[in-house]
């Protein structure tokens, strides 16, 4: 299942890579090592077929299969991921802005990408005192009730956001939630207007975040940066407080793309 509760392999193509993909999806995406039958009943592709795929890609070692028949991410598709992961040109930008974000706020930072109707983490740096709470390197949070989620938002064109609230499907995390468009859309022009976003508590009871929107120039990267921590810690009015520098990181960072990634004379 994607974030918005359709299923995996009702969204992608149906080409032979596309359907190797849903696979890799399904088994990376779940809490558990899946079986061969929970695999079939998601994939909805037919018993044969999904048995060969699933052989070659444990034979290439991105799957493995344990004893008792179970799929899990196999060593190699870790290896591509920690390779991705390290090498990435915006995280190694961002890192040293999101530890001095952190050191002076001893709060949990975060560093995301918009893909779609998802913000993927690229980095998570841990505040002094840590919390658990759902996001991790990697993971995908809906857009509309996230910090930098919403941040990201705010930086589409007016025509392009309305085509992505229209295809979103709103699931209710916790009572603070936007469960429709009409109020989504009337925060993302809010934020658009002065710079951040807040997460009220939207996406995890408890968790509060201040986020300030990045981009690159040509916008193929457009993402955002948080502050995260408990409720019971930062206030909304402390939030308030730490949008200037959240902003002044965010600035920072897309000050670093620019002179790292821009045009080269």
């Amino acid at each position: 299942m994607n974030s918005n509760g359709e299923s995996t392999a009702q969204t992608r193509e149906t080409g032979t890579l596309g359907k190797l993909m849903v696979l890799l999806d399904l088994v990376t995406h779940a809490d558990a090592p899946l079986r061969f039958t929970d695999i079939l009943a998601l994939a909805g592709q037919p018993r044969g077929t999904l048995h060969r795929q699933l052989t070659h890609l444990v034979e290439e070692g991105l799957l493995e299969l344990d004893g008792d028949g179970r799929y899990a991410p196999g060593l190699r598709l870790l290896d591509f991921a920690a390779r991705s992961w390290a090498r990435n040109e915006f995280r190694l930008i961002a890192e040293p802005h999101l530890r001095d974000l952190q050191q002076a706020t001893g709060e949990t930072v975060h560093l995301g990408v918009l893909r779609g109707q998802s913000i993927i983490y690229l980095d998570k740096v841990e505040g002094r005192q840590p919390v658990r709470m759902y996001s991790q390197i990697g993971n995908a949070s809906p857009c509309y009730c996230t910090g930098v989620g919403k941040a990201a938002l705010s930086l589409l064109p007016a025509e392009s956001l309305v085509d992505l609230l229209a295809g979103l499907s709103f699931t209710s995390f916790t009572a603070s939630t936007h469960v429709s468009a009409k109020t989504l859309l009337a925060e993302i022009r809010e934020i658009a207007d002065q710079g951040y976003a807040f997460d009220r508590e939207e996406h995890e009871a408890g968790i509060r975040c201040v986020a300030a929107p990045i981009w690159s120039e040509d916008r193929t990267f457009m993402g955002g940066i948080s502050i995260t921590g408990p409720a019971y810690r930062l206030s909304m009015e402390l939030l308030h407080q730490w949008s200037v520098p959240v902003q002044l990181a965010a600035a920072s960072i897309m000050e670093g793309m620019r002179v790292r990634l821009g045009p080269r004379r």
